[in-house]
């Protein structure tokens, strides 16, 4: 029994990898429609179950304690998949439905490339445990979420614009700065303003924005890191 459930998490985090495998795959088919919803949609739907699945598989990793170098290293694999390769695709597939130069939306595939140093960085990190070094990569996949919901609602911004944009985000994440982490060790507020912050402003924009308000919330995220870098 000791032996099943030691293997529990890292068949979650396989979970992950496969949502992202499938997030991937519709992001390579933007404009066709899978059971009455287009691929971007689904796309997301599979990134979003990624993150359910990453966020379970350190759950459950805590309450059955089934730490484990293995899985430690599939868990980034998984989160490279899901955040860093499958929303560089999505970025990647809608900006060439609008580009004219398609040459320049291949500077998505700079989203991967630091979503992978990110990662390897924190796995040999050792002060990273309640704080962030750089963007955390889920944080960047939710922000291209968001964009692909802005272009959706408010038209494409322009490709110098989206190439502006995927190297200030690639490059937040190899960042040195400091950023806190939105998991909760407690539900006090006074040790979590900042994170219920956070969620209310999240629940605010995407009232008032939609899908694109979570390109908001990212950015305020960043913001309020970097204004509180003396105190985290």
């Amino acid at each position: 029994m000791k032996k099943i459930t030691h293997y529990i998490p890292n068949t979650v985090t396989c979970m992950n990898l496969l949502s992202g495998c499938v997030a991937i795959y519709m992001a390579f088919n933007i404009g066709t429609a899978f059971g009455g919803l287009d691929a971007a949609f689904w796309c997301i739907i599979a990134i979003a179950a990624a993150a359910v699945f990453d966020f379970m598989d350190g759950a459950l990793s805590r309450l059955l304690k089934a730490f484990s170098p293995l899985g430690a290293d599939l868990d980034s694999l998984s989160d490279l998949v899901s955040f860093g390769v499958a929303p560089a695709m999505l970025v990647l597939n809608t900006m060439l439905l609008y580009s004219a130069t398609p040459w320049l939306c291949f500077a998505a595939l700079l989203i991967p490339v630091c979503g992978a140093i990110r990662l390897a960085k924190f796995n040999v990190s050792t002060d990273q445990t309640t704080v962030f070094r750089g963007l955390p990569i889920p944080a960047n996949a939710i922000f291209w979420i968001g964009m692909f919901g802005w272009i959706y609602t408010y038209g494409y911004p322009g490709t110098a614009i989206m190439v502006i944009l995927i190297v200030l985000v690639s490059l937040s994440m190899v960042g040195n700065f400091k950023m806190f982490s939105l998991k909760f060790k407690n539900f006090d507020w006074r040790d979590n303003f900042t994170r219920y912050v956070i969620i209310v402003a999240a629940v605010l924009f995407v009232i008032f924005y939609g899908l694109a308000g979570l390109a908001w919330t990212i950015l305020l995220y960043f913001f309020l890191s970097i204004v509180q870098q003396k105190h985290i």
